[in-house]
């Protein structure tokens, strides 16, 4: 039996109540600030993941590759995200979970779910960890992304609460059934389609960053579906351009 997504929703879990009992100690003022900091970090992060997979280091320089799909597969998954109204969806998720979970009177429950489920659950990590868990049985990828997973959710439901801890939910299930399907996933899995995921993942992530600093700003839910496209775009072996 494989382990590995279920020690990463459990650390989840464990980070989340460490947070919150951080959280008590810390001001309102520090909160935000914090809050803005790690978006801050988190464009960083988000920006260096995709220009080390964008950028090409030749002898004549250097070159970039994989605009053309990141734009084409960002925008198809915007118009589907769009059309199935994703993030409405996970928000009504995060409104029945915080209702069933007694955290009704919690404001920042269904934003704190919503934003660290996009960050926790989204990238190449979550992917390839779980393909190498179900056919090798090595959870060393995945208990890679458990530690920065937990300093993720360690910070953030510092400063958003609760709601960040049940974020372990669509992890377990998202990690858990690729685990179970990694057979089937796996001949896809070549090294130009995890480029290409950890590329627009990062996008996906770049756009959480900004909503840490500013808001409601973007549907990062609604641009899920471009992962799906980007694993087509490579599994059909199109020009990485």
């Amino acid at each position: 039996m494989r382990f590995g997504a279920i020690i990463n929703a459990a650390a989840i879990v464990a980070a989340g109540f460490a947070g919150m009992f951080i959280g008590k100690y810390i001001t309102e003022n520090i909160k935000e600030t914090v809050m803005r900091a790690n978006g801050c970090a988190t464009v960083v992060i988000a920006i260096s993941g995709a220009l080390a997979k964008i950028l090409v280091v030749t002898e004549d320089g250097i070159s970039t590759q994989g605009s053309v799909m990141m734009v084409v597969c960002i925008a198809l998954g915007a118009i589907v995200g769009e059309l199935l109204h994703i993030e409405d969806w996970l928000e009504r998720f995060g409104a029945w979970l915080k209702e069933k979970s007694g955290n009704s009177g919690n404001v920042q429950f269904i934003d704190a779910f919503v934003t660290t489920t996009v960050i926790v659950g989204v990238g190449a990590m979550a992917i390839v960890g779980s393909i190498e868990d179900g056919i090798n049985g090595n959870m060393s990828i995945l208990l890679v992304k458990t530690v920065l997973d937990i300093v993720i959710v360690l910070v953030l439901s510092s400063t958003l609460g609760i709601g960040c801890m049940f974020s372990a939910i669509p992890v377990l299930v998202l990690e858990g059934g690729m685990t179970i399907l990694a057979g089937l996933l796996a001949p896809f899995m070549t090294t130009p389609a995890l480029n290409a995921l950890s590329l627009v993942g990062n996008v996906l992530i770049l756009g959480v960053g900004i909503n840490l600093i500013w808001p409601k700003t973007i549907r990062v839910a609604n641009l899920l579906p471009a992962m799906i496209f980007t694993f087509l775009w490579a599994a059909f072996n199109l020009p990485m351009t």
